[in-house]
């Protein structure tokens, strides 16, 4: 979505790429992501972490507009369905953060992304990435 919190339909569709990599003996991973905004190289990069004694992931976001990594979001996966949740401020608001994880085709997962200002009674979906292996 091209602006968030103001009740737009105006959606921006992109190509990118993101290459993964397991980490820490499959503890963690993490992806850097590609693309060009308005002409503009933009570059992302994703850590996450799981917690064994917890059995939760928390994943992180930094990118080359920010340059620093975000307060993670916090979630598990039930099955192969994952809900994930944070904090940030998005257009001078604080919202809550839902990643959600659809895994259930393993060729073609997707990622899609809300906020909610209002304590999670609605959200908004803003971000959807469609995957496949190249």
């Amino acid at each position: 979505m091209k602006e968030h919190l103001i009740g737009s339909d105006e959606w921006e569709e992109f190509d990118a790429t993101q290459e993964l990599r397991p980490v820490l003996l499959g503890l963690g991973n993490f992806d850097i992501f590609h693309t060009e905004f308005d002409g503009k190289p933009f570059e992302g990069l994703t850590v996450r972490l799981f917690n064994p004694q917890t059995r939760l992931w928390t994943i992180y976001w930094a990118d080359s507009n920010a340059v620093k990594l975000d307060g993670g979001k916090v979630g598990s996966f039930e099955g192969d369905e994952g809900e994930f949740f944070g904090r940030e401020v998005v257009a001078g608001k604080d919202v809550i953060v839902k990643f959600h994880w659809d895994m259930r085709d393993p060729n073609a997962p997707i990622y899609s992304r809300a906020f909610s200002a209002d304590a999670g009674r609605t959200w908004e979906w803003n971000w959807y990435s469609n995957f496949s292996r190249r």
